[in-house]
Formats: C-alpha cells, sequence, structure tokens
C-alpha cells in the first residue's frame, strides 16, 4: 500500500493528542500483531518493561521492542506543585490500574529536565540531584548526572538544545493503549502544557515478504524505501536491539556501578538518565551510494565479513571493541565501525561487582536503547512549528531514546561516535565523513537530557520536600 502525496500530507498534518495520522498505517501493514507476553511486574525503576520477548536471528538472540512509541514533551503551567504532583501521579496510577508494564500493555516512563529542577525545586535539587562521581573526577569539579545536553562534533549548527521540563515516554504493541495514555495524561490537564509529540514504530519478525520498516517507508513514498532489506527492523536496515548489545535490567540505574554519589537521602535510587533527540536520515545516501559491505563496515566494524543480506550480526561481549582495535582500524583503513567505535566507552572495560552482588562481565553493554523509526518531520505536532521546523512532509528519521547511568556517560558514547577516544584522543574527521560511522547520513536536529526518577517519586520529584 502506498499513499498518495495528498493522503502523505494530510496524514502528517494531523495534529494533537489521540490524532496519528500516518501511523494508523502500522497496524495494517505489519505483519506482527500484538500477542498477549508474559509478566507484569511493576519494577522500582520506571524504564524498565517486564515481559518483553526475545527471538534469534541469524543465530543471535534479538529483543522484540513495543511496535508502536510516543514521546510527550511538557513544560509546568502551574506553580502550585503539591496539587499537581497529586494529579499526576493519580492519572498515572490510573493508566497501571488498566494496563500491565509489558508491551501488550503499556510502559510509562517519566522523565525530567534541568529546567524544571532549576525552576522549581533548585533548593531541593542542589542538595539531592546525583553526582557523578567519575565526571567529578576527571573535570576537578563537582558534575551531577543531569547536565545539559551539547552539540558533538558531528552535529550540524542548527542542532536545537531543548528546554522542555518533562518528557514522557509511552510504549504498547495496541497504538489504542498509547492514545489513551496521552489523553489521560494531558488532555484537560492543567498541570502540564505539551510541547511536542513524537510518534514512530519498530519491528520485524525476519521473515520472508517486506517488514514494517520497509513497507511504512514505501507508503509514505520515502526516497530509497525500496531498497530497504525485506527483513530490516529499521529503516538503515540492520538490527539494533540484539540482547547482547543492550545493558541487562539494573545496570543503567544510578546506583549499580558506582559511578554516582546519590546524595544524603538516596532519593534517586532505582533512577537513570534519558537522552532524547531526533535525527533524519538520509536512506537514498545510505542504500545509494553504499554497498552492503561497506554498509557492513559502517555499522559494524572496518572488514567485518557477513554474508550479503544479512540484517543481524553478534555484538557479544566477546566481541567488544577495545580502544587500540579502533585505533587500529583508523590506522588500517581510514574508517571505523559504529558499534566498535562506542563499545570502548559503552562496555565494561572489566568485571564489575554491582552494589546488590550482581557481577557484570567485561564486555557487557552499559546503555539501554529505546528508539524508534519515525516518520515525522521532526515530529508528529509541535507547540512552536516555526522553532522546530515542522515540515508537513513525512520524512525517514529516527527519535533516538537512550538510558545511560549519567549525562557524561551518554556523552562519551557518543563523542565515541564521532571519533574520540576514552583517552581524548580524535580521530581526525571532517564533518560528514563517510569513514566516520554513521554521521554521512545523519543529521540530528534535537537534544535534551532528562532524569527519570524511581516510581515512587516519578511525578514532580523532590516538590514534597
Amino acid at each position: 500500500m502506498r499513499l498518495t502525496r495528498r493522503q502523505a500530507l494530510a496524514a502528517a498534518a494531523t495534529s494533537g493528542l489521540g490524532a496519528v495520522g500516518l501511523y494508523e498505517l502500522v497496524d495494517r501493514v505489519t505483519s506482527s500483531p500484538a500477542v498477549e507476553r508474559p509478566g507484569g511486574r511493576l519494577f522500582p525503576e520506571q524504564h524498565v518493561l517486564d515481559g518483553v520477548a526475545v527471538v534469534q536471528d541469524n543465530g543471535v538472540e534479538v529483543v522484540v521492542p513495543p511496535l508502536h512509541h510516543s514521546v510527550v514533551t511538557g513544560r509546568v503551567a502551574t506553580d502550585d506543585l503539591s496539587a499537581a504532583r497529586r494529579d499526576l501521579e493519580e492519572r498515572l496510577v490510573d493508566l497501571e490500574q488498566r494496563y500491565a508494564p509489558t508491551p501488550a500493555g503499556l510502559g510509562v516512563t517519566v522523565a525530567w529536565g534541568l529546567p524544571y529542577f532549576r525552576r522549581y525545586v533548585s533548593r531541593q535539587a542542589d542538595i539531592h540531584l546525583p553526582v557523578d562521581r567519575r565526571a567529578s573526577k576527571s573535570k576537578k569539579h563537582a558534575v551531577r548526572a543531569l547536565t545539559k545536553a551539547i552539540r558533538f562534533p558531528s552535529d550540524p549548527p542548527e542542532t536545537l538544545l531543548e528546554q522542555n521540563d518533562v518528557a514522557v515516554l509511552l510504549r504498547s504493541d495496541l497504538r489504542e493503549h498509547i492514545e489513551d495514555a496521552e489523553r489521560t495524561l494531558f488532555r484537560g490537564a492543567r498541570i502540564l502544557q505539551v510541547t511536542s509529540i513524537r510518534r514512530g514504530f519498530v519491528g520485524s519478525d525476519f521473515r520472508s515478504g517486506p517488514s514494517l520498516a520497509k513497507r511504512m517507508a514505501q507508503a509514505a513514498r520515502l526516497d530509497g524505501a525500496d531498497l530497504i532489506p525485506d527483513d530490516a527492523e529499521l529503516f538503515l536496515g540492520f538490527t539494533s536491539t540484539q540482547q547482547a548489545a543492550l545493558g541487562p535490567r539494573r545496570i543503567a540505574n544510578f546506583e549499580t556501578l558506582g559511578y554516582v554519589d546519590l546524595g544524603p537521602r538516596d532519593y534517586f535510587r532505582n533512577g537513570t538518565h534519558m537522552h532524547l533527540s531526533h535525527v533524519f536520515e538520509d536512506l537514498a545516501s545510505w542504500y545509494q551510494t553504499f554497498d552492503f559491505q561497506e554498509r557492513v563496515d559502517t555499522v559494524f566494524q572496518p572488514g567485518l565479513k557477513a554474508k550479503r543480506g544479512t540484517v543481524t550480526a553478534s555484538q557479544g561481549p566477546a566481541k567488544a571493541a577495545s580502544a587500540a582495535e579502533v585505533l587500529g582500524d583508523f590506522r588500517r583503513d581510514g574508517r571505523i565501525g559504529h558499534s566498535s567505535s562506542i563499545q570502548p566507552t559503552s562496555r565494561l572495560e572489566r568485571d564489575v561487582v554491582a552494589e546488590d552482588g550482581t557481577v557484570y562481565k567485561r564486555g557487557t553493554a552499559v546503555p539501554q536503547r529505546a528508539d524508534f523509526n519515525t516518520l515525522d518531520n521532526p515530529f508528529a505536532w509541535s507547540a512552536t512549528p516555526r522553532r522546530d521546523a515542522v515540515q508537513d512532509v513525512p520524512a525517514a528519521g529516527i527519535h533516538f531514546v537512550v538510558f545511560n547511568p549519567t549525562s557524561d556517560d551518554f556523552h562519551r558514547n557518543r563523542l565515541a561516535m564521532d571519533g574520540v577516544l576514552p583517552d581524548g584522543t580524535r580521530l581526525p574527521f571532517s564533518g560528514g565523513d563517510r569513514n566516520q560511522g554513521f554521521n554521512a547520513v545523519l543529521r540530528t536536529s534535537h537534544r535534551q537530557n532528562f532524569l527519570v526518577p524511581p516510581r515512587r517519586y516519578r511525578s514532580f520529584p523532590l516538590a514534597e520536600l
């Protein structure tokens, strides 16, 4: 099914809560209908879903993420934080009573930005916001676990560093659950003013026939859509949710790896850090100017051998690249791979015994990704469309969501993607260099960092103090 240009424009222009436009197509074109999955536990961590399935492709275990995703950002619209806290918590509890915290139900993650902490609870934040021990030591001054977003060497100058008070991530196999959650949390609420709505999807059953990513790209008439592999999980073709490449359940928590000083009351124990950005993807350049081997070199590691048509490659702990190997690849081939370049910062350098006694082996991944493809350009809806450069025509992109122990931990990973090694060595890449991983076909439009409190303090954290 392909939309006419008029249909695509009409769908993309549909705005507001509960109006999903193009994304109604997901349920019509997907070959992976939602199914009940086991689980239903509410963990202390907001960012953890229960009942997530794992399948195999090419002999690799792959996590099956929820089909539908939405992020709603907002700003606080009241000074009565006590009443607002009760109101939001009641709405969140209402959703929990109706939906299990699983892909077949609904995952809700409420994250708060620096503007909220500085404007509304600054005195409490000075005491209780976690401190990043590692960043403080390297920079020789106190650095919080939540810091402002920064532009990276490969970001264009127009990348917007956002100032939202809050971001709510919603995930479900069922679009109706996400629509209901958007209405429950925001429609009629006078405590939060919506600033943007960002929607998308992710999924592949790795069987014959065009995948969801390919069929959605074709329906939206994206340039390069017909070249997407039939079993691609995402627009760029390769599988990003290999289980070994995603951090275990508690590893991204503030307290787990010892990166963070939780402060005098351990207020944010079981919390984490979330980065949110929107990135445009140039599908035509990716598939028309990069041959299959160069795409493998770019996504994984220069010289990696993979059978033509492979979309899932093993990224287990034993295969994690060191900084010396990344430097060696660059000196030999003049290029770096996306996965290998970030592994020196995103994987554990040695075995780590966590606070709770769990042993995380060398090579274990730390970040927990929750990114999803989108046709937003760059958002499905914006309160400031001119500033956000919102366009009606659908565009290939990704809403990148990732949980790390701190802002600095994310920044280290993202800098590594630009060829900045853990010791600060900068590999000499020019802007848009196709030898620099994905960066030649990616363009980031928006960025912001958030703090995800534990479930018990998710509603206006620190306000009760």
